[in-house]
């Protein structure tokens, strides 16, 4: 067997009154029977019971126990400076060494660098019905059942979270290597988890880890792709950081999604983040723009037509839009402002998930996710009879609202630095500056044309920048807001009686009805009604006419 790896270097015995009644070692030190017969120190020792000593520059852990009339110390060695730090700076430390060895629920057992064994704690000792010191000195394979604690003596490798049976259960326990001056001295085994229950529960946590780690595999392929993926949805507003977390709940469903945004919130970013981060990301992803297909194409784009269907169609037939996106995603943009009468098809194919072409005689079965974008109010369409009901609760199990620019102009100078070193790259130039004067201007206006209005304004403002560098002045000398409508509140109206009201007009009429219902709405507190519009004070104060010093 190897030697002990705790050198005892002294023995002091001492009497009531703290004489020296036997002595060894050091404890013969006058220096140290001193010590002993110094009241304040015993009492300490006695109440620490494991302390450390400095003598001659060399450190001891002092172990004190008292008798019944007196005391005993031992005065041993430690195997490394860490022990006497640890002595010295926390004043229970024999509890917690205590606490260690008898915990009834962590097991522990030692062996030195033979394999036999040095100690095996309480609970484990009751568990194998042994005795209080039996197992000492025994080599551990007579002990324990299955153990590899002399396989890690002999190889110096820590083996944790392995599975241990032993008396008929299974265990999860660690084995660690324990080492003096490279050398391995011997081995700690310990039981980390007590029964079934905290393995299956060990189990249920790996399995939500594995879950957590495959979608950050596909955030992470999405991201080197750089293919529409979460890097897209630009800011760190808190309405931003609420629609990528909804983003991330929702894309690994297979539960259809209706998206819902003004024009120009970027709706389609959204939907190409969820099949990015979706199963479905290796599939295709297939885009139908329902308010761009003319009434008499809906269904031959969306359903496909067999060869010799109509007069034109191609002699070998075409796949439809949802057989294109078969294992993938397909999403209808603007669809409420599909047809009635392809909805009520459309409906079919999401109900039975079969698709017939035009011309055909049998359907297809398709496989695809649904994502549906519109800027449309669907449930006023549904109460006018212009959109189906039981189309509307089929594609909005879940619904995604994308924040119209006014709702997060904190984004604003993120926004622009990355339109402008977008365009710069385009053009192989360096991006100019952004003056501050100008980031305020732009956070200023009301955009009703949302982030793609934005993104044109920093383009335009690229082209006639001065001496590499975007001012206020730069912006202001063009106004972009005339190219661009009202928000799409389709209770807004953007015409005057006559017909004739230019849009800038309409946007400044529209903006001014919002503030009155605001300002009314908040009993006049701008405060609060520049926060529910979204829109600065001092552009607030703008509309209303006011200076800031307005109370």
């Amino acid at each position: 067997m190897s030697a002990p790896t705790w050198n005892v270097e002294g023995v002091l015995v001492t009497d009531a009154v703290g004489r020296a009644a036997f002595a060894t070692g050091i404890g013969r030190d006058p220096r140290v029977q001193s010590l002993a017969g110094d009241k304040p120190w015993i009492e300490e020792a006695r109440s620490r019971r494991l302390q450390p000593l400095t003598l001659d520059r060399r450190g001891y852990a002092v172990l004190t126990v008292p008798l019944s009339e007196g005391d005993l110390i031992i005065f041993g060695r430690p195997p490394g400076n860490a022990v006497l730090d640890f002595l010295g700076s926390v004043e229970f430390a024999y509890d917690i060494l205590e606490h260690v060895l008898t915990d009834p629920f962590d097991a522990l057992t030692v062996v030195d660098a033979d394999g036999f064994v040095r100690y095996i704690s309480p609970v484990h000792e009751s568990f194998f019905g042994l005795a209080r010191g039996e197992a000492n000195g025994r080599p551990v394979r007579e002990i324990i059942e299955n153990t590899g604690l002399d396989r890690v003596v002999a190889t110096g490798k820590a083996e944790v979270g392995e599975i241990q049976r032993m008396k008929g259960l299974e265990r999860v326990v660690s084995r660690i290597p324990v080492r003096r001056d490279g050398k391995v001295v011997g081995a700690v085994g310990r039981i980390m988890f007590k029964g079934p229950k905290q393995v299956e529960e060990l189990s249920r946590r790996i399995n939500m880890l594995e879950s957590k780690v495959e979608f950050y595999k596909r955030e992470a392929a999405a991201l080197r792709d750089r293919t529409y993926g979460l890097e897209s949805l630009i800011g760190e507003s808190p309405a931003m950081r609420n629609l990528r977390a909804n983003i991330v709940k929702v894309a690994p469903l297979e539960i259809p999604v209706l998206i819902r945004g003004e024009s120009g919130t970027g709706k389609e970013l959204v939907a190409y983040a969820l099949h990015r981060l979706s199963p479905r990301r290796d599939a295709s992803m297939v885009m139908v723009n329902a308010a761009a297909l003319p009434a008499t194409l809906v269904e031959s784009e969306l359903f496909g037509y067999e060869p010799g269907a109509f007069t034109g169609a191609d002699r070998k037939g075409r796949k439809g839009k949802f057989e294109q996106a078969a294992g993938g995603t397909i999403l209808l943009d603007e669809i409420g402002d599909m047809p009635t009468d392809v909805q009520a098809k459309l409906l079919r194919v999401l109900q039975d998930r079969m698709v017939q072409r035009i011309g055909g005689e049998r359907p297809y079965e398709v496989d695809f996710r649904l994502v549906s974008a519109t800027n449309r109010d669907l449930q006023a369409l549904v109460a006018d009879d212009k959109f189906r009901l039981d189309l509307y609760y089929r594609i909005s199990p879940i619904v995604i609202d994308v924040p119209p620019l006014r709702a997060r102009i904190d984004d604003i100078p993120n926004l622009a630095v990355t339109f402008l070193r977008e365009v710069a790259e385009r053009h192989g130039r360096s991006p100019p500056e952004i003056a501050p004067n100008a980031l305020t201007y732009l956070m200023d206006q009301a955009w009703p044309g949302n982030v793609r209005q934005l993104r044109h304004e920093i383009e335009r403002a690229f082209v006639f920048a001065e001496n590499g560098r975007i001012t206020a002045e730069t912006l202001a000398q063009y106004d972009g807001s005339r190219a661009w409508p009202a928000p799409s509140f389709e209770h807004a109206h953007s015409r005057s009686p006559s017909g004739s009201a230019r849009l800038k007009e309409a946007v400044e009429r529209v903006e001014s009805e919002l503030v009155r219902d605001a300002m009314a709405r908040h009993r006049g507190n701008k405060k609060r009604v520049a926060k529910d519009l979204g829109i600065s004070r001092s552009y607030l104060y703008k509309k209303l006419g006011l200076s800031e010093e307005t109370p």
